[in-house]
């Protein structure tokens, strides 16, 4: 599915952060491994945690040491790394290829973009001034603005109100099954980042997503581009 959304009138486009709009997982991985030294363990290869990246930490805590929330070990472990992440939240993360030229077409055609991430406020908002795009985004929602976190729908209710537009009105792009069912739950349409970290499981063609994109650049292909935006990309 390559056309603009059927019955849609597609005024922003939100993204979710980590697998979606920047490639994160080199340091997540990076912090998770120094906590495996500390514990001695052996690092493990980024191949192997990169799938889990998109479910914070407690994925990688999971990936990196066998345990999820509840076990005695949970907790400490999860706050280390987390300490870890915070001190080097920006060194290999970049935004994905063609993601920058995404954005500067939506600018060009007027068309507001914001992020939605449960990544907490603590390592969001260092992280985007680091890339560059604090001052861009129309809005950013994290984890830790509204009480309940995606699969929810909250943070993208809140987010299509801060930019004072009707949920239907504002595309959602994420990598995970739960962007995909927060969305639903908003009454948004929803693009499925094929090029993203996507868990484990079954992919995404099982999501039930409006349309699954390859690079970047295909979400305009979904949105019924102004001419601005069709001139300035070619489409």
């Amino acid at each position: 599915m390559e056309t603009p959304l059927p019955g849609r009138s597609v005024k922003s486009v939100l993204f979710d952060l980590d697998g979606t709009l920047a490639d994160t997982a080199p340091d997540l991985a990076r912090a998770l491994n120094r906590l495996r030294v500390e514990r001695d363990c052996e690092p493990v290869p980024l191949p192997i945690t990169r799938p889990y990246t998109s479910s914070g930490a407690r994925g990688l805590i999971s990936i990196g040491f066998g345990i999820l929330p509840g076990h005695p070990e949970f907790e400490p472990l999860k706050d280390r790394f987390l300490a870890l992440y915070e001190a080097e939240v920006c060194v290999d993360t970049r935004l994905y290829d063609g993601m920058p030229e995404l954005l500067a077409a939506l600018e060009e055609g007027a068309i507001p973009w914001g992020i939605v991430t449960n990544k907490a406020t603590r390592f969001t908002t260092p992280l985007l001034a680091w890339l560059g795009i604090d001052k861009r985004a129309a809005c950013v929602v994290c984890g830790d603005t509204t009480p309940r976190a995606k699969p929810h729908p909250d943070p993208l209710l809140h987010a299509a109100a801060l930019l004072d537009l009707p949920p239907a009105q504002c595309l959602y792009v994420g990598d995970d099954l739960r962007d995909i069912q927060s969305a639903r739950a908003a009454g948004m349409p929803v693009l499925a980042a094929g090029f993203g970290y996507l868990g484990v499981g079954n992919g995404p063609a099982t999501w039930g997503a409006d349309g699954i994109i390859d690079a970047p650049m295909d979400t305009l292909k979904y949105l019924g581009a102004t001419p601005s935006v069709r001139q300035s990309t070619r489409l």
